[in-house]
């Protein structure tokens, strides 16, 4: 099996990447947080330094980008060739109102036809480099914005083009992440995409993992997100049964406050951080509830570091 990061905006970045490399090292790829260009700017600055080479040594990272404008993806593809990067992912399942009420992400997916030209201008670009100079690009995307039958239009464009692979999230976007993911429909889309297809979505547990293995054996590309955030260790006890440890989350909890410190600068900033790192990291731990609560209320990061000093001891591991 494959394993692949998910892109998640604010999580998923150059911090978060390395410190879990550098601990754990088992992910295939790992998918950058989305760049979204505009007419004025490519890249902002914060987008520029998650993707500089620098930042991603000694990992297969992929850079996503988040547009509905062929123009725009291909300014954003070449700025990054010049990087080194060769392989470049289209988002096309953000279910964020802000980016869907302007047709980008899965709100894309509710405009096939100019969904079909983009693909159609991106490729006549592409296909016009030099071989060594083409880009692979993917896809990761949902099934439509109301219903998984929308799928049924959608499918047949991805499969007109040559694309790397497809990334599916089997929902849809008024789903956002509530409810349980549609593997009936994932089925049909797996037997009729031409394409090698990753899964993505609620791989939270060992259980979870086997359940998905028995019902796709077919599948050889899974992509974990909010399951190894809250669990950097879940890849690890797929792949061999050993389970992380309270040392091993403290000694990541440290490297990632670090790091941040490192990067942002400003203790009050990183404390911010701390408290987003919180919401995923306390699902490790039975009862956290009282703990958790407390560490979200921490105004400065003297106090936060206090409240850190009592986690460890008073919280158990599920």
């Amino acid at each position: 099996m494959h394993f692949y990061l998910a892109p998640m905006e604010a999580v998923t970045g150059f911090v978060y990447r390395n410190v879990y490399h550098s601990m754990f090292g088992d992910m295939d790829k790992y998918f950058a947080p989305f760049i979204t260009p505009t007419q004025k700017k490519i890249l902002r600055t914060r987008e520029r330094k998650d993707v500089a080479p620098e930042n991603n040594q000694g990992m297969y990272m992929v850079p996503q980008i988040l547009t509905n404008n062929a123009e725009q993806f291909i300014e954003t593809c070449e700025f990054l060739g010049r990087l080194g990067y060769k392989e470049i992912n289209l988002n096309l399942g953000c279910p964020a109102s802000t980016v869907v009420t302007k047709g980008r992400g899965s709100g894309f997916l509710g405009e096939t036809v100019k969904l079909e030209r983009f693909f159609d201008e991106v490729y006549r670009w592409n296909n016009g480099l030099a071989e060594a100079e083409r880009f692979e690009i993917s896809v990761k995307t949902r099934l439509g914005l109301e219903d998984a039958e929308e799928f049924e239009e959608i499918l047949p464009i991805y499969n007109n083009y040559p694309l790397k692979e497809v990334i599916i999230h089997p929902r849809v976007r008024r789903d956002f992440y509530k409810g349980t993911p549609d593997w009936d429909a994932f089925a049909k889309a797996l037997e009729g995409c031409k394409h090698p297809v990753c899964y993505n979505g609620d791989i939270f547990t060992m259980e979870d993992y086997v359940n998905l293995e028995r019902r796709f054996p077919q599948i050889d590309k899974v992509m974990l997100g909010r399951g190894v955030i809250s669990n950097p260790g879940l890849v690890r006890e797929i792949k061999t049964g050993q389970k992380i440890t309270k040392e091993e989350l403290r000694d990541y909890h440290d490297r990632l406050y670090a790091g941040y410190l490192a990067d942002l600068g400003a203790e009050q900033d990183v404390l911010f951080k701390m408290k987003e790192v919180w919401f995923y990291l306390g699902n490790n731990f039975k009862e956290p509830d009282k703990m958790i609560k407390k560490i979200h209320k921490a105004k400065k990061p003297l106090e936060y570091k206090t409240l850190i000093k009592e986690v460890w001891p008073y919280l158990d591991l599920i």
